[in-house]
């Protein structure tokens, strides 16, 4: 319980009014609250055929990537990243969201029917490093690829 209500405390840091945030989630029956991007962290949002592998790679790599949250059926897959990322990032088919966009975020260690964690934040801040992130959707596609071109079949 205490790393969910540190979690909550770093999630609603974000919102203009924290005590509203944790207002709209104790009483939104959906478990959900609109918090601002662009301030404690931006978030990539990778279609869910690339999200999820390049999930897998991180977390090999890496002890706990940062909060990643995912759609209804793991359609899309958003990676929270430091605060500036989405304006610099260049990349077909990844939407950001920066400075200026809103996300839906559910309430940590809640199970909601839309959108959910699939690593949730732990309170410490800790995000995804995007050279990292881009290095691991890489190593994704090139897996994706090959399994796609037959190549990682067995015999």
């Amino acid at each position: 319980m205490a790393g969910t209500k540190t979690a909550l405390e770093w999630l609603a840091s974000a919102a203009p009014d924290p005590e509203a945030c944790r207002w709209e989630w104790e009483r939104n029956p959906l478990g959900i609250a609109l918090l601002p991007a662009g301030k404690t962290w931006d978030v990539l949002i990778l279609p869910g055929e690339l999200g999820c592998p390049t999930l897998d790679v991180l977390t090999r790599v890496l002890d706990r990537p940062g909060p990643v949250l995912a759609d209804f059926g793991d359609d899309r897959v958003g990676f929270f990243v430091p605060p500036g990322t989405a304006t610099r990032w260049l990349g077909t088919g990844i939407r950001t969201a920066g400075p200026g966009t809103w996300i839906v975020v559910p309430y940590p260690g809640r199970a909601t029917r839309a959108v959910h964690w699939l690593v949730q934040p732990d309170g410490s801040g800790t995000l995804t490093d995007p050279a990292l992130l881009e290095l691991a959707m890489h190593e994704a596609a090139a897996r994706l690829a090959r399994r796609e071109d037959g190549a990682g079949r067995t015999p």
